[in-house]
């Protein structure tokens, strides 16, 4: 099962940038793939002392609609997980609240992409958000019970965090 990579080029340098791998694979064929080359990112599944999950409403571009999603966004460099879940948050909701550490996942197997989930209890407003020029956030908070119904359905991007992080808390 051995795959042996033999070259790596970066062929699109946009928004998101593409790299091509080439790989033999154990059978001795020559097999190129496109990987998103992507760094660090960090999510958090926010919840209220009265059991509301804070969630960003914003449009998405590859689904092109709106959807309700989990907080995070990219680690900044020299910057910890940690601390890039707690800027984050702050930027896009102007929520705090006591952040722990969940685990770190895999995004996807084309892509370079690693995600740290954190869960964050006790969150309330502290400040107005500070959001970035691409960013169009409006706050929602959801009843912990809709929220589990709403990963169900299967409309936010980040579904495998909202799983892990309600585990990690014992509310599924």
């Amino acid at each position: 099962m051995e795959w042996q990579k033999t070259a790596e080029k970066l062929i699109v340098n946009g928004y998101r940038k593409i790299i091509l791998k080439s790989f033999i694979l154990p059978n001795g064929r020559s097999e190129d793939f496109e990987i998103f080359k992507e760094g660090q990112a960090v999510c958090v599944v926010a919840i209220t002392s009265d059991n509301q999950v804070v969630l960003a409403k914003q449009f998405r571009p590859g689904p092109e609609k709106v959807l309700l999603e989990l907080p995070g966004g990219a680690v900044d460099a020299g910057e910890t997980p940690q601390q890039a879940i707690k800027r984050e948050f702050l930027e896009e909701t102007g929520y705090d609240g006591n952040f722990q550490f969940v685990q770190t996942i895999l995004d996807d197997a084309y892509s370079t992409r690693i995600r740290h989930v954190f869960v964050a209890t006790n969150c309330k407003k502290v400040a107005e958000q500070h959001l970035g020029d691409l960013e169009f956030i409006e706050i929602i908070e959801m009843p912990l019970a809709e929220f589990r119904e709403h990963l169900r359905a299967g409309q936010l991007t980040d579904i495998e965090i909202g799983y892990l992080g309600l585990d990690f808390l014992k509310l599924l």
